[in-house]
């Protein structure tokens, strides 16, 4: 059994959610995302997703897009995120990794290369969000080789037949994007929220975790009613981002700390959900 099904199955048996936060890797700092990812464990997170940095990262909004370009700069590369989960593996090897990037670099890298060296690192899934289900055909032929879910991604306007075509090739669990827009974007709608993954659930069995618009424990309350996970970004680099802006020459541990204390108040309403 993998890791994400492992964690799954154990969360149902305790009737709990899962936490899931995402981080670029490389922002603020190459040398202190290793660090961030053990914090955020501490803080709760039961699965981490990192974003591999990219120059046209589309489905991101203004925060994450700025935290690419702060990666970016600071020399992150594909090989470099890997080498992130490798040394996070060293004194973690339970909980779950999701790499989320764009499809250039992977291709750059070749599909069996990078499918087998996210494998060595210990990644467990993979979410591509420019390589539609109708052209994965091939990249996913080598992550099932190497044992990673393919993780894809479900919008608000995607149509039931759609659906259908992702579910088919969709492992690990389904990503449920809950606004229309990109990252940190829009206005939560919950109920809107309920009704899709209703309809979702009709058609798998896979866990959906829900992000985008979630920025705080009253929201990740109100969607780890209804989602099997809760997926919560641009509110942790923002957080970062303020911290770092509130004073000249904070230690990257103090800004850290933004982060790992507002992931520490979601889990809170996560965990409230269900009481």
């Amino acid at each position: 059994m993998s890791r994400l099904a492992g964690l799954f199955a154990a969360l149902k048996e305790q009737r709990r959610k899962a936490l899931i936060p995402y981080v670029v890797a490389g922002d603020p700092s190459p040398s202190g995302t290793v660090n961030l990812l053990h914090r955020l464990v501490a803080a709760g997170a039961d699965i981490l997703e990192i974003g591999v940095p990219f120059s046209d990262p589309m489905a991101e909004g203004l925060v994450i897009q700025l935290g690419h370009e702060r990666a970016l700069a600071n020399g992150m590369t594909l090989r470099g995120v890997l080498d992130i989960v490798t040394e996070f593996r060293r004194d973690n090897a339970e909980t779950p990794v999701v790499m989320m990037g764009y499809a250039n670099p992977i291709e750059r890298f070749g599909y069996q290369g990078f499918a087998k060296a996210s494998a060595d690192a210990g990644v467990d899934g993979l979410i591509t969000v420019d390589l539609p289900p109708e052209e994965v055909a091939l990249f996913d032929e080598a992550l099932l080789e190497a044992s990673i879910d393919n993780i894809l991604l479900i919008s608000p306007t995607t149509s039931i037949d759609r659906i259908k075509t992702i579910i088919a090739r969709a492992r690990g669990f389904i990503y449920c994007v809950a606004v229309k827009g990109v990252t940190g974007s829009g206005l939560l709608d919950v109920d809107d929220v309920a009704q899709r993954l209703s309809v979702i659930r009709g058609l798998t069995d896979l866990p959906l975790a829900v992000g985008f618009g979630i920025k705080d424990a009253d929201s990740a309350k109100r969607v780890a009613v209804v989602a099997d996970a809760v997926v919560v970004g641009s509110a942790l680099i923002d957080e970062m981002v303020r911290r770092s802006q509130s004073q000249v020459g904070l230690e990257e541990i103090q800004i850290h700390g933004a982060a790992v204390q507002l992931l520490a108040r979601i889990r809170a309403g996560v965990d409230s959900s269900h009481s």
